[in-house]
């Protein structure tokens, strides 16, 4: 656990602003939390991308928008449309849910279209992709496959969860995850990470990004706040 500053740390955390109560009040006062403690990528619902870029502006801060959230069962022109209107609303990565149904039922290339369509819409504006599998709903061999059809398609990172499944992050997940890009994509862990010790290990584990709902609990090395679900 050496070598990790708390600003290094700060830099490799997406702070996930998710839930549906959440106001344009708690937008901003995650915004400030993130600029205040160094955090790099504040994510957010679609809908707020707009307000929550004119928050951060002109500071290091990335706003990222989630896309098909949080089952990703919508059909790949929506994601496509989401996904250029939160481009063109300032965000500048994007977490994508995966069609979960699709891959759980073998339909590889539906899988691979479906996260394409959003590809396709971010890398004209350098817009970074995280395909979000929900690895609680999918054995090692859907995992793996599904690391493959996000390579394939064109995507920058695989991501655990959306935070909202019956289970986040896991080190056996990710282990396959890595294992299974090796390098070629980044890989984030997202989803039950609370405390600074479970933030470095996923990092000594690989992770280049980690999904949390309380940075600023993280950072100061204390439990998380009671309204981090992610």
């Amino acid at each position: 656990m050496t070598g990790h500053t708390t600003a290094s740390v700060a830099r490799m955390l997406d702070h996930a602003v998710l839930k549906p109560e959440f106001t344009a009040a708690d937008i901003a006062r995650h915004a400030r939390m993130c600029i205040d403690r160094g955090v790099g990528c504040l994510c957010v619902r679609s809908c707020d991308v707009a307000a929550a870029a004119r928050l951060v502006a002109g500071t290091p801060v990335v706003i990222a928008a989630v896309i098909g959230f949080p089952h990703g069962a919508q059909r790949p022109e929506v994601k496509a449309l989401e996904a250029r209107l939160a481009i063109a609303d300032g965000a500048r990565e994007l977490d994508m849910v995966l069609n979960v149904g699709a891959l759980r039922s073998g339909d590889q290339a539906a899988v691979r279209a479906d996260i394409a369509a959003v590809v396709a819409e971010a890398r004209p504006h350098g817009v970074l992709v995280k395909v979000i599998l929900e690895t609680c709903l999918l054995s090692s061999d859907q995992i793996v496959a599904a690391c493959r059809l996000a390579e394939e398609a064109g995507a920058d990172f695989v991501k655990t969860s959306t935070g909202f499944g019956a289970r986040g992050a896991t080190p056996e997940a990710v282990r396959t995850m890595l294992d299974a890009v090796g390098g070629r994509l980044g890989v984030k862990a997202s989803g039950g990470i609370r405390t600074w010790e479970e933030a470095v290990r996923y990092l000594d584990m690989g992770c280049t990004r980690l999904g949390v709902g309380d940075a600023a609990g993280i950072l100061a090395g204390r439990p998380a706040a009671p309204d981090a679900a992610y």
